[in-house]
């Protein structure tokens, strides 16, 4: 996986006037902190495992629904838990068999509430907010009456509203995962940069660019200031309705661990008023919670009413992969990649899509190809169409001088940029592959001074050691690469468990009996 991390400059996108006070309290500001979790009565199955499953049920707007009835039930079996909102709209359910179950939450005046399937281990606590929609649908800015935001005339249509709805949220699971892990972690780095581009940055930039890194939602802002922030902006909020408000909450929701809350004021942003800014700041937001295929549909339609939106391409791109659908990504990036041929953003989407990709992508050489001729001295062109012509030229004589357009391009990738730990250990699996190990062993050696921690330099170095007859360098490597493999595990699995995921209802489709 790609290893470029850089800083992003914290710049945030002007406000209307009167949020200016709510928004200069915020500046700087990348911080997750979640929801503290709440008591709630306990309902049990006899004999079953210390797993709990605990949350809240609460409407659109966010009022906390007391009284509502909430079921657990097991996919396997006919056991089945019943309990009812506390006052505080929480619930919890404790000591289930490890299993599959749905939760189903309901009251009277609401359509029902049901989560994704929830797969329970034994020990297990996981955690459900649901989302109930009111049968009369009667959200701000959505009944197609004027707002006081001044952009009723481009409010977002009735039949241009969301296929979905954002049930709740849960713990990261692997379920709907499309693809191998390397497809998976691509996409999660696509997110990250799709993230970025809210600001006009990238995650990973070339040397001689401003120098980026991912946007991280965990920074020094304490919470208390954030918490006052976010009071501040409720209380604008309350003398003047406006989408500019709707997604300074979104933004502040989202720092302060409430995710659930967050997207449902982007999308009240969006519908009172379908700017390019709301539209993508939605679509990310689905997207960084892995709501795929609502990602993809807000990315669609924020493309057709904003065509000459280079990101909002990316995004749909960046969405569609997600949902495993390669091809579709591609062209959308292609087509970004056309708007704005100089803007580096669809080319670096790209790159990472192809260097993720078994085969050559339709469409990516050529816009890859265009990158480099372009920037000559963008170290990351170099290194990504030097990466699709060696992934082209591999295992054919036929393509030797491909092959060797692959190597000049990557040798001149790391002549840019010495740190390039990708492009170093590219050159030692060319050189391996045409049988030069004695190079090879150079190159990766090279990418481990960069960047120790990158393991697959580790493995591949201890192979090459093998090859020519160090076996005991080669185990000591291999060692290496195990070490890093673990830590690595580790602090993947704890960031996805830090980033909680959307659960998601279609409203085309019936309830699952």
């Amino acid at each position: 996986m790609m290893n470029f991390t850089r800083k992003v400059r914290d710049v945030t996108n002007p406000l209307k006037k009167q949020f200016l006070v709510a928004l200069i309290a915020v500046v700087g500001v990348l911080l997750g902190i979640f929801s503290s979790v709440v008591c709630a009565q306990s309902a049990s199955l006899p004999q079953g495992e210390a797993n709990i499953v605990e949350g809240t049920v609460r409407s659109s707007a966010g009022k906390l629904l007391k009284g509502a009835s909430v079921l657990l039930e097991e996919k396997e079996r006919s056991n089945s838990l019943e309990t009812k909102t506390k006052a505080d709209g929480s619930f919890v359910f404790s000591g289930m068999s490890p299993g599959v179950y749905t939760l189903r939450a309901k009251i009277s005046g609401w359509c029902e509430g049901i989560s994704n399937p929830l797969v329970l281990s034994a020990g297990d606590k996981k955690r459900v907010d649901l989302v109930l929609e009111s049968l009369t649908a009667d959200h701000p800015g959505r009944s197609g009456t004027p707002s006081s935001s001044g952009s009723a005339a481009g409010a977002m249509e009735f039949e241009d509203k969301p296929n979905f709805t954002v049930a709740g949220v849960t713990d990261w699971n692997n379920t709907g995962v499309h693809g191998s892990d390397l497809n998976v972690r691509t996409s999660e780095a696509l997110a990250k940069e799709t993230l970025a581009l809210k600001n006009g940055e990238l995650v990973e930039k070339s040397r001689g660019d401003t120098k980026a890194g991912a946007p991280s939602l965990n920074s020094g802002e304490s919470q208390e200031r954030l918490l006052a922030a976010r009071e501040q902006a409720r209380t604008m909020l309350a003398k003047a309705d406006t989408a500019d408000g709707h997604r300074l909450m979104g933004e502040l929701n989202e720092r302060l661990g409430d995710p659930l809350e967050a997207v449902r004021e982007y999308e009240r942003a969006a519908l009172m008023d379908p700017s390019e800014q709301n539209y993508f700041e939605w679509g990310t937001e689905l997207l960084l919670h892995r709501a795929d295929g609502p990602a993809a549909e807000v990315f669609a339609k924020g493309s057709h009413a904003h065509p000459d939106s280079a990101r909002m391409l990316a995004g749909f791109g960046a969405a569609l992969y997600a949902e495993g659908k390669r091809e579709e990504a591609a062209a959308r990036l292609c087509e970004a990649s056309d708007l704005k041929p100089a803007d580096p953003a669809p080319y670096v989407f790209l790159g990472k899509m192809e260097k993720a990709a078994t085969g050559v992508l339709a469409c990516v050489e050529e816009k890859l190809a265009r990158f480099a001729q372009e920037r000559p001295g963008n170290a990351l062109a170099n290194y990504y169409y030097g990466v699709t012509l060696w992934k082209r030229g591999r295992g054919s004589e036929k393509n030797a001088a491909g092959l060797r357009q692959a190597e000049a391009l990557l040798e001149k990738a790391v002549n840019i940029d010495p740190k390039l730990d990708e492009a170093y250990l590219q050159l030692g699996i060319l050189h391996s592959e045409r049988g030069d190990f004695e190079q090879a062993v150079r190159d990766y050696k090279k990418a481990i001074e960069v960047n120790p921690q990158l393991g697959e330099a580790h493995y591949r170095l201890g192979s090459a050691y093998r090859r020519i007859g160090e076996e005991s360098k080669g185990e000591q490597e291999f060692r290496a690469y195990e070490k890093i493999k673990k830590a690595e595990t580790a602090a993947i699995e704890s960031r996805r468990r830090e980033l909680r995921q959307f659960l998601t209802i279609l409203k085309d489709q019936p309830a699952a009996p």
